[in-house]
């Protein structure tokens, strides 16, 4: 393991969050809300310790599959850790554990909050706290990847530990290329929804704040009752539409801008994407409807929901902690699934659920036929079987973590709803899940072990289980495996 450059890469990635953190910085000087000393010693820490990491570019560059999953994974620790420190230098947050919870919980775009008022912080740490959605809904260090000179060589490794999704590669020849495409995109479809917002009445601001936390598809609101609060279908729908956008594969829209929108729309995930929300969208709201609501209603609100549970944005507009059985269900349901591979979402993927689907389908036709020879097909193109055992593998290890996290968040004593919910929200990276942590509740009352296990969960999940498991792993760091 070449830990000279693992220590160089992290020391750049913490410089450029500190460049960063000057955004929420200049808020505080301009709504003079007596913040600007935290960001200041943020700011001025985490340039210390960069310095002090890049100041010797070692001689060996070469970064293996290993070094980009470590990378990775200490990045996102070490970034949450100093992204905490302006609410907990503040006292805003006193309790430094809620301070760095609340900042994984924003940079892995989960929106999972413990503030129980969340309209009582100052409008830089808001700002900061949705800025934290969009930096992590595209990868932090695929942002570095874009801005960093002569990466190529050994980037890769990296790209493909933090890009969710079963697979990973280039749009173009060159990765960096491939990353400033990528951050394009979000940076324009983010400035098209401030203007949208901001042009159906919504202040600026909250139209900015909103728009980050959409694009990076994590949640956080600015008003104690989320999106509801601004009591605006125009917003509502704009809201609604962008989570669905982001939750699309980027590279599909790479193809529409290349002029290959008849491959996108053949494209298989989108399609049953587009069908899980459809269907969903239609149970829910029959379901309310059944229940007394107004059919016009129903749709919104189902739709609203859908949209933002799928993509695992976990914005609100009403609680649905309060609708019936089914509609509940089918929302858990949505929790797994997540967004698509290669947006900004969470979740397992429809992409894996596509592949998992058809790989339970192939291996009943061969228990019935053995001598049959049957393949996974996805786009009408074969996948590789390791890539097969690879998404089973991952669904396996996905349900074993959340299942230990549910043992050491039961300890806490809460309902089971509670508890379950509370780790398929956060290893899911959604937000908000039913009874105690539903739409109107938060994760204050949780104990510092849960807490801490909800983080890795989030965490985890964010960057694909791997280089999570992989940084506490002693195979990892032995020399026997370097």
């Amino acid at each position: 393991m070449n830990y000279r450059m693992i220590s160089y890469y992290i020391g750049r990635i913490l410089l450029v969050e500190g460049v960063l953190l000057i955004f929420p910085a200049v808020g505080a000087i301009i709504y003079g809300d007596n913040t600007l000393l935290a960001f200041a010693i943020t700011i001025a820490a985490l340039a210390a310790t960069g310095l002090i990491a890049v100041k010797q570019k070692p001689a060996k560059t070469n970064i293996y599959a290993k070094d980009g999953y470590v990378i990775v994974a200490l990045s996102w620790i070490l970034m949450s850790f100093f992204g905490a420190m302006p609410f907990f230098i503040s006292g805003h947050i006193p309790n430094f554990v809620d301070a760095f919870f609340e900042t994984v919980s924003g940079f892995t775009t989960t929106g999972s909050t413990i503030l129980t008022d969340v309209e009582a912080l100052p409008k830089s740490l808001l700002f900061w706290r949705s800025f934290t959605h969009w930096i992590g809904g595209m990868g932090i260090l695929v942002f570095v990847i874009a801005i960093m000179p002569k990466t190529e060589s050994h980037s890769m490794h990296v790209m493909r530990a933090e890009v969710p999704g079963p697979t990973v590669g280039k749009l173009v020849s060159k990765l960096r290329a491939t990353a400033r495409i990528l951050y394009g995109i979000y940076c324009v479809l983010t400035l098209v929804q401030i203007v949208l917002l901001f042009a159906g009445g919504m202040p600026l601001f909250d139209s900015i704040v909103t728009s980050f936390a959409t694009a990076g598809t994590g949640g956080f609101g600015i008003l104690s009752n989320s999106i509801e609060g601004y009591n605006s279908t125009y917003a509502e729908m704009v809201i609604a539409v962008f989570m669905l956008i982001f939750g699309v594969n980027f590279n599909l829209y790479y193809m529409i801008i290349i002029k290959q929108g008849r491959q996108v729309l053949k494209n298989e995930e989108l399609r049953w994407y587009l069908g899980i929300v459809a269907a969903s969208v239609i149970v829910i709201a029959l379901s309310l409807i059944s229940g007394g609501t107004h059919a016009a209603d129903a749709f919104r609100l189902s739709f609203f929901q859908v949209s933002s549970i799928i993509t695992t944005t976990g914005f609100s507009t009403t609680n649905f902690d309060l609708w019936p059985v089914v509609a509940k269900l089918v929302l858990v349901f949505l929790m797994f699934i997540g967004a698509c591979a290669g947006s900004t979402g969470g979740g397992i993927k429809v992409s894996r659920l596509i592949i998992l689907v058809k790989s339970g389908f192939r291996d009943i036709k061969k228990a019935i036929n053995p001598r049959s020879v049957e393949t996974v097909k996805v786009d009408r193109r074969t996948v590789d079987e390791p890539v097969v055992k690879s998404v089973s593998v991952f669904f396996a290890t996905y349900m074993l973590v959340a299942a230990v996290s549910m043992f050491i968040v039961a300890l806490d004593g809460q309902d089971i709803v509670t508890t379950s919910t509370s780790v398929i929200a956060c290893i899911g990276n959604i937000g908000p899940g039913l009874s105690a942590v539903g739409p109107y509740g938060n994760f204050a009352d949780f104990s510092v072990l849960s807490k801490l296990a909800l983080c890795f969960d989030m965490l985890a999940g964010r960057l694909e289980l791997i280089p999570m498991l992989m940084l506490f792993s002693p195979y990892a760091w032995s020399r026997k495996y370097s």
